[in-house]
Order: structure tokens, then C-alpha cells, then sequence
């Protein structure tokens, strides 16, 4: 029985990773992703715009402060690489600022187009679907920054370890996993499924979601691996920073649609499946016995139940 139940989630999960890569090639999904990503671009050249050069000085002024740094920049002097003074600041600011740049695309795409790939999803494959609508959309509002919120302190309190190559290549992945299946698991069901039913499947794939999350938490991290791949990349900033935008939002509007239709399917298979019998759980037939009675009447009451 537990080995079929595994089967059927690795199945649904196989089908629901296809499906999404079919949906993102639909005009409309196109379409929708162009919002999120106009928002976040504009947004981002703004920020650059006032606040890039005092960023950057302010970094500088605090390097300096380390003595540590004072004499690596002296031995890249020394190697002829002085060059690669005016690439520490830039790069730190670039990779201070990418988690939030991950995080205001997730919910960019959270609130703006996830609604509209659960109801296409739902509307194509689902129609009969009932909505029961186990949460309001402020709630779904307060999920997701309750959940970002958790993600950016995890991600703080990691950062020191970071310093470590193996746990680099693991723990932000692992965390923007975690933020993506709690946001975007919750957002597909909050307009479909009883809370009670929330609750349920979120418990019983918790394991499929979780790997859901770290994968596109991998596929995300991918455009940050420029910002270590040389001085030309930091130099390239202003082209590259707006296609990690879009690579940022591509991955989670597949995300998106992996989440709705992996998690409408297994709500359409579980209200499918036919709740257990209370009867069954009991294989002893129960009846009534008045305590007044006698044990002979007690006797006749039982065999005229076995009675056909």
C-alpha cells in the first residue's frame, strides 16, 4: 500500500513537471510573466539610479576598516592584479542585493500571476472542480510574507557558513526551496481547497513540494553564479542584472504552474476517493442493550439481529 502511494506521487509529479513546461509556452502565460518582470526591472534600475554609488562608497569605506582585506588588496598590488580593487565593492552590493531581488520576484509572480495560472490550469483540466475557497487573499498575503520573512532571517543567519564551498552550493537552494513550496503550495489552494484540505495535502506531499521548492530554488540560484564568474560579469552589470530578472521569473511562473498541477491533481484525486466507512473500522456489530433488561432478554435481542 505504501510503496502504490509512492508510485502514484511520483507520477503525479512526472505529469505535473511536463504539463508546466507546456503551459509556460502559452501566449497568455507570456504574457502575464511581462508584468512581473517590467515592475522588478524599473524597480531595480530605480534603486541603482540613487543609490548604487553611495552604496558602493559606503562598501569601500568598510573594507578598508578590515585589515584583513588591506593586505589582500596589497598582494593583488603586488601581483599585478590591482585591477580587482574596484571589483570587491560592486560585487558585494551585487550579491547583498540579489536575495532581494529572488524574494521580490517570487512574490511579484506570487501575486500577480499566480492566481491566473491556477484558474487557467483549473479552467482547462479542472472545471469541475468546486472552489471552496479555504483562505482570502489578505491571508494568502500574510502566508507569504510571514514565509519570507523566515526565509531572509534563515538566510542571515546562514550567511557565515556560506564561507564553506559545499554548504554554498546547499543552503540558499535549500531555502529558496522552502520559501517556494510554502508561497506557491498555499497560494494554489487557498481559492479551491477547505482549509482542512489545505492542511491535509500540504502534510501528505510534503516531502514531493519540498523537492519542488529545491529545485527551482537551484534553477534560481543559477543566474547568481555570474556575479563569481569574473570582473567582465560586475563590469556587464546593467545588461545582466535585467536577464537574471527574467531568468527569475521564467523560473517561478514554472514553479507556479508545476505547484497547480501537482496540487489540483491530488485534490481532485482525493475528493475522488471515497472516505472509509465508519462501519469498517469496526468489525463487530453493534447494537443496543437496555440495562434494565434481563440477560435471557439480552440473549433473544442478539439472535433476532442475526436474524436475515
Amino acid at each position: 500500500m505504501r510503496l502504490r502511494c509512492i508510485l502514484g506521487a511520483m507520477r503525479l509529479l512526472i505529469d505535473s513537471f511536463w504539463r508546466a513546461l507546456a503551459y509556460c509556452l502559452y501566449p497568455r502565460v507570456i504574457a502575464l510573466s511581462i508584468l512581473p518582470l517590467v515592475l522588478m526591472v524599473g524597480g531595480v534600475f530605480a534603486l541603482a539610479y540613487g543609490f548604487w554609488d553611495a552604496a558602493v562608497g559606503a562598501v569601500t569605506a568598510w573594507l578598508q576598516t578590515w585589515e584583513l582585506v588591506n593586505l589582500l588588496l596589497s598582494w593583488l598590488d603586488g601581483a599585478g592584479l590591482g585591477a580587482l580593487r574596484s571589483v570587491f565593492a560592486p560585487l558585494i552590493v551585487l550579491v547583498v542585493a540579489t536575495p532581494v531581488i529572488v524574494v521580490s520576484s517570487l512574490l511579484f509572480v506570487a501575486l500577480f500571476m499566480t492566481p491566473a495560472m491556477v484558474d487557467l490550469v483549473a479552467r482547462r483540466r479542472f472545471a469541475s472542480l468546486e472552489r471552496k475557497k479555504g483562505g482570502s487573499w489578505w491571508f494568502s498575503l500574510a502566508w507569504s510574507l510571514g514565509s519570507t520573512a523566515l526565509a531572509l532571517l534563515a538566510l542571515l543567519i546562514s550567511m557565515p557558513f556560506w564561507l564553506i564551498p559545499p554548504l554554498l552550493m546547499v543552503l540558499p537552494p535549500l531555502i529558496w526551496g522552502w520559501l517556494s513550496y510554502r508561497v506557491f503550495a498555499f497560494d494554489t489552494l487557498v481559492e479551491h481547497a477547505s482549509a482542512q484540505e489545505r492542511t491535509d495535502l500540504m502534510h501528505q506531499y510534503r516531502y514531493q513540494l519540498l523537492g519542488m521548492g529545491v529545485l527551482t530554488g537551484y534553477l534560481g540560484a543559477a543566474p547568481s553564479l555570474l556575479w563569481a564568474s569574473g570582473a567582465m560579469f560586475i563590469a556587464m552589470a546593467p545588461l545582466l542584472v535585467p536577464l537574471a530578472i527574467w531568468i527569475y521569473t521564467l523560473v517561478f511562473v514554472f514553479a507556479s504552474l508545476w505547484f497547480a498541477h501537482f496540487l489540483l491533481a491530488a485534490l481532485a484525486e482525493m475528493r475522488q476517493t471515497p472516505a472509509p466507512f465508519a462501519a469498517a473500522s469496526n468489525p463487530f456489530p453493534s447494537f443496543s442493550v437496555n440495562p434494565v433488561s434481563t440477560a435471557s432478554e439480552r440473549v433473544v435481542d442478539v439472535s433476532a439481529k442475526e436474524i436475515p
